[in-house]
């Protein structure tokens, strides 16, 4: 399959409405009832949206499996998640269609997965198609399976019916069910054997180590920038997604060299992106990606790992160059997610559609109709030209067979309009106006399933937030959430994937773990509460025993379980940065923190494991290389004792960009050195340490803003 494929990482429907009429359906999981499939049962909204249709899917598990074998027939493991524009175009087109499901009835065992549910099996089976294709993939995966779990074929979208000389959906099922009937020796052997490559090639992989060097970071940061797009920002063309890791590695880089131009792409590409249509400018936060390599037209889709990780980012820029449009776009995340994305119990929710009423982009974009209606004659005219909004639209859904027309996706056509204080005023007025009646449409639906590792990253960032910013209730929201998450998915030992609608999954992933350890971290940084570095060292014990290769370093997907043909490692940074990467920057912040040499023992072992693929290619693992950074440069404490005036201190800590920097306590389990250091009499102070050497404290926030600021 082409790359375009790639292009099914979209984004439509969250089908809210379906998982509530299907609510309380299905007494027994795995049975079907009335007119429902297998998926009735499931607490997947990605899932539930297929409960309704003619192909008889089933959920992934041993019913499934056994059913296969018994029948001796192929798997269809179609992968794909709430959210996937292409995914709901082909259940539309084909997994609705009754002739098609027929056919994949009769001749098939099809089964659904949630990637965002199991990450370890879509890993296992992305891995499989890239490896055999060479390259490309995206949503929906459509696989096919032998009963013991082996792929030997597939591909992504497509389309029922062979269209331009590509395959129909029809013709792949009619090929495969000839294959498997009358070669199916054949068909066998070679899934074996593609098996037995990916075991080679993944699992039976030798140690190789190797050692990072300054000047590698130095070279992998000039390449990034020589490659980049210096015209709109990012790299490549379209579609264009966040690149956040390599943008946030840049800006350390820049942080440690002094090299402009790094730190130029960064603002070039935060400057591109929060003008364009992939900012949402009315409520804030960003849809996932670009379909064109302006950043202008966005597939509407909005995902909590995206607003977490590009809050990061302005929070980045806002505080390195002091610039209020980043600080303005940082707040409008925040308010975003704290607002429309949060549980009433405090976990956030993993994601917003981008279709609404069964339109891609109508709850978001505006017809210049609309407006006139809206607006009066002064506010028009401005918001016209602002929004830059036209009769006939910049906006239309080529995968709808009636795209509704003359839509516009707003972004600001003028940055640089120098706006009189008559029309500042009738832009937000404009705005207020355009945002309540938007607020009034029938809403894109969003994906309650709250899921561990996401929400570690959002509670990192508003931790953060909430200094930087210095707005308490982004705290709040991060500490509700992370509250929320250890009552509903910690059970004392273990860390739980999934909750949805008052259940947890029975799934263990690492990103869970590692995640919700840049979480508690967060936290702990942000307020000094023990409990959280406790939670922290525990979260970081179980991930070493259930996902960590002691023998390679690095972490695994998932935890090792019978229904995983194969156990991988990503080393590749996709939507969100790798679990290796992860795990190392988390550990290595949690050695500072509490001196333990075992810890610090995973962060050498996955960086040399790390140091081939980040020389050979810094696109790989932007996220390891910012752990290199911390690791080789100068990264120091800033130890905050107890006492008199700590909460100013904490917050000053966030108030400077110093990307190196760990804001810690003296009290709970630091290292020994930390917990020796004194208060000033009753007034806390602040000791800036490289090593076991320490500065003369200070005990007022402005005397410790000048000293991170020098």
């Amino acid at each position: 399959m082409p790359i375009a494929a790639i292009a099914g990482l979209a984004i439509i429907l969250s089908m809210q409405s379906k998982a509530e009429s299907l609510e309380g359906v299905a007494s027994e999981k795995g049975i079907k009832i009335g007119g429902l499939n297998h998926l009735a049962g499931e607490k997947s909204p990605y899932l539930i949206q297929h409960a309704g249709n003619p192909v008889d899917w089933y959920p992934w598990g041993e019913l499934a499996f056994a059913k296969a074998r018994d029948e001796n027939k192929p798997i269809l493991l179609s992968i794909g998640y709430s959210t996937c524009h292409w995914c709901h175009v082909m259940e539309r087109e084909s997994f609705e269609n009754e002739e098609i499901a027929q056919y994949l009835n009769e001749h098939f065992v099809s089964i659904k997965v949630d990637r965002e549910e199991r990450p370890d099996v879509d890993k296992i089976y992305m891995t499989a198609y890239q490896a055999m294709y060479q390259g490309g993939g995206g949503w929906p995966l459509n696989m096919f399976l032998t009963p013991e779990l082996k792929p030997f074929s597939g591909g992504t979208y497509f389309p029922p019916h062979d269209k331009q000389g590509r395959a129909g959906f029809t013709t792949v099922l009619e090929t495969i069910h000839s294959a498997w009937s009358e070669q199916g020796a054949e068909v066998l052997n070679s899934a074996d054997q593609i098996h037995k490559k990916m075991q080679r090639v993944f699992e039976q992989k030798e140690v190789v180590e190797g050692q990072l060097l300054v000047d590698d970071l130095n070279r992998a940061a000039n390449k990034l920038v020589a490659e980049a797009d210096s015209q709109f920002g990012g790299w490549g063309g379209a579609p264009k997604f966040p690149q956040v890791s390599h943008l946030r590695y840049l800006l350390r880089h820049w942080h440690r060299t002094g090299d402009l131009q790094s730190r130029d792409h960064v603002l070039l590409t935060c400057n591109k992106m929060m003008e364009a249509g992939i900012h949402d400018q009315l409520a804030g936060g960003f849809h996932r990606y670009a379909v064109d390599e302006r950043w202008m037209i966005p597939h509407f889709e909005k995902m909590l790992y995206d607003q977490a990780q590009l809050l990061e980012l302005y929070l980045d820029v806002w505080l390195a160059t002091r610039d209020d449009r980043y600080r303005r776009v940082a707040e409008g995340i925040a308010d975003y997610v704290t607002g429309e994305m949060q549980h009433h119990e405090g976990g956030f929710y993993s994601a917003q559609d981008a279709q609404s009423e069964g339109k891609e982009g109508k709850c978001f974009c505006w017809t210049l109709e609309q407006m006139a209606k809206l607006l009066n004659e002064d506010e028009l005219v401005v918001a016209k030209e602002w929004f830059g909004v036209s009769e006939k639209g910049n906006f239309i859904d080529h995968s709808d067979p009636e795209p509704l027309e003359d839509l516009n996706v707003i972004h600001i056509a003028k940055p640089d309009w120098k706006l009189t204080d008559k029309q500042d005023q009738s832009l937000a007025s404009a705005i207020r106006k355009m945002r309540k009646a938007r607020d009034a449409r029938v809403p894109a639906a969003t994906d309650r399933k709250v899921l561990a590792d996401w929400n570690g990253m959002m509670v990192a960032s508003l931790a953060r937030a909430s200094h930087v910013l210095g707005q308490t209730s982004y705290l709040d929201a991060a500490v509700k959430a992370h509250a929320f998450v250890r009552a509903q998915l910690w059970d004392g030992e273990l860390l739980y994937h999934r909750w949805c609608d008052g259940e947890r999954d029975s799934s263990q992933q690492a990103s869970s773990y590692l995640q919700m350890m840049a979480g508690s971290l967060g936290l702990y940084q942000a307020t000094l509460e023990s409990h959280y570095l406790d939670f922290t060292v525990e979260l970081a014990e179980g991930a070493r025993k259930i996902f960590y290769d002691e023998l390679r370093g690095g972490f695994y997907v998932g935890a090792k379980r019978s229904d995983l043909v194969l156990r991988l490692k990503d080393d590749f940074d996709g939507a969100t940065p790798t679990a290796s990467s992860v795990g190392a920057m988390e550990f290595l912040k949690l050695a500072e923190i509490t001196g333990r040499d075992d810890f610090r023992e995973v962060v050498d072992k996955t960086l040399a494991a790390s140091a081939e693929t980040i020389k050979n290619s810094p696109y790989a693992m932007a996220w390891m290389m910012s752990v290199a950074d911390m690791q080789l440069g100068e990264h120091a404490r800033l130890v905050i004792t107890e006492g008199e005036g700590q909460d100013d201190l904490i917050e000053a800590c966030h108030q400077v960009f110093s990307p190196r920097l760990i804001c810690m306590g003296n009290g709970g389990r630091v290292d020994a050195f930390s917990a020796s250091l004194k208060a000033m009499e009753s007034k806390s102070a602040a000791y800036y340490c490289l090593g076991q050497e320490c500065r003369e404290p200070v005990n007022s926030a402005k005397s410790l803003i000048e000293l991170l600021s020098n």
